[in-house]
């Protein structure tokens, strides 16, 4: 993987050695190489080599180009043949279709989630600390994380969480667009102050209140995108 002062950006980091286990080796590789995408630890454009990955990741050059394919098949790699292999950049049509999918699917789990009358927040409360904690400890990764399973939460709470699962594909060009936005401190306070809220609506049950907190949070690519995309011209390519 070619160096650059990409790699210093929000993320980035080495790769994890794929541990042995029941799951093929190709799959296991597949999900590191796209969380690795999909947290900018190899951000986008970046021009990746077979032998590097082969070796940070301690496997055979078989199961990394089984996971090489699938993400070329998922547009988020492109494999040119005796030309090499890199990763896409970001999409911003793509980045708004997955924002339009997750919006229709988030606000209905929300509302689900409110009629429930078993519904119970203290996991949303659990993580909303965690990331208030992350936050204090510049931990960027582990404030995502607990992002992401925030959010999964309302999925969860709804009896919908397939829904998540299912968004998650085409939703890796929108949460690169969140990373790349994370490490500014203002946007930060004001997504743990948005997550409050929404939390907070959900333990009421105030589906319309909670809606529209959740709809401009999750709009908030829309107000990203120009500063990052002029910020960042190599990492955009539309």
């Amino acid at each position: 993987m070619s160096s650059s002062s990409a790699d210093t950006r929000p993320g980035a980091g080495p790769l994890r050695p794929i541990a042995r286990g029941r799951v093929r080796a190709s799959d296991r590789v597949y999900e590191e190489l796209l969380s690795a995408i999909r947290n900018l630890r190899i951000p986008p454009g970046a021009s990746l080599s077979e032998t590097d990955l082969s070796a940070s990741l301690q496997v055979s050059r078989t199961p990394l180009r089984e996971a090489l394919a699938r993400l070329a098949d998922g547009g988020l790699v492109s494999v040119v043949p005796q030309v090499g292999t890199t990763v896409g950049r970001i999409s911003l049509r793509e980045v708004e279709e997955a924002r339009f999918v997750r919006e229709s699917l988030e606000l209905a789990a929300f509302a689900v989630a409110c009629g429930r009358p078993d519904r119970d927040v203290a996991a949303c409360r659990e993580l909303l600390a965690a990331q208030v904690r992350c936050h204090a400890n510049g931990d960027l990764t582990g404030f995502f994380d607990a992002d992401e399973a925030l959010h999964e939460q309302i999925f969860v709470i709804s009896g919908y969480r397939g829904a998540w699962s299912v968004m998650q594909p085409m939703k890796v060009q929108l949460d690169r667009l969140r990373r790349l936005a994370q490490p500014e401190t203002s946007n930060v306070r004001e997504l743990i102050g948005e997550h409050t809220a929404v939390i907070d609506a959900l333990e009421a049950g105030d589906a319309a209140g909670g809606q529209e907190v959740l709809r401009a949070h999750i709009g908030r690519g829309h107000r990203y995108a120009p500063a990052l995309r002029e910020q960042y011209p190599d990492y955009f390519t539309d």
